[in-house]
């Protein structure tokens, strides 16, 4: 990850296409830095559509600070992602994850799979109010992988998602030291990251969320 992450910070970012499914600009991107080039997704702010319930010019904030928060807490189901300028602009730059395409997500997405509940976990921390389908992206080396982490944090619940197979189900053992790790990040060093790029009520609401 780390050699990918210098790539993806000091590379030259070249715009190769769109993604026109796309509701706010998604561009797909190489980075190239020295000999190595890394496929990416680039979404400038300038590219945002503006949302009646979300701050303008902030989703890009909010995909960088679901990173942050699935890095902390060891979910590890959000790709490479960092905050940076490119030709259009400050934006978010993530990886490109190629999907495991024998993986039938119309049928994985209902099973009662680990992964998927991990996910299903992550998405109740971050509040995420557009958990699609299509933002799953199973790897070929067996990880799971969400992307579209834009609409996250609202201080309000908002959780909108198509995983919810564990309904009502008591958390295990091992979920829970990862709640009791996102809620002491949030109170130390973490917390202190994610203020530039969230409002302090929405950490608030975020800690109260764990509880």
């Amino acid at each position: 990850m780390s050699e990918i992450l210098d790539v993806l910070t000091k590379g030259t970012l070249i715009v190769t296409g769109r993604l026109i499914d796309a509701s706010n600009a998604t561009l797909l991107a190489e980075c190239s830095y020295e000999d190595i080039k890394v496929k990416c997704i680039y979404k400038p702010i300038a590219g945002e559509r503006p949302l009646w319930d979300f701050p303008d010019g902030n989703l890009a904030s909010r995909e960088f600070a679901a990173f942050l928060i699935s890095k902390h807490a060891k979910f590890n189901v959000v790709p490479l992602t960092i905050l940076r300028e490119g030709p259009f602009g400050l934006g978010m730059v993530q990886e490109w994850i190629d999907i495991d395409t024998s993986v039938d997500l119309a049928s994985f997405f209902s099973s009662d799979d680990a992964r998927l509940r991990k996910m299903a976990l992550f998405d109740a921390v971050i509040n995420n109010t557009d958990r699609k389908i299509g933002h799953l992206l199973p790897h070929v080396d067996g990880t799971v992988y969400g992307c579209d982490h834009g609409v996250t944090f609202h201080q309000e619940n908002k959780l909108r998602t198509v995983l919810w197979q564990w309904a009502g189900m008591p958390f295990s053992e091992d979920e829970v030291k990862i709640l009791e790790k996102c809620k002491e990040g949030l109170a130390g060093k973490l917390g202190l990251t994610l203020a530039p790029l969230l409002t302090e009520s929405e950490i608030q609401a975020c800690s109260l969320r764990i509880d």
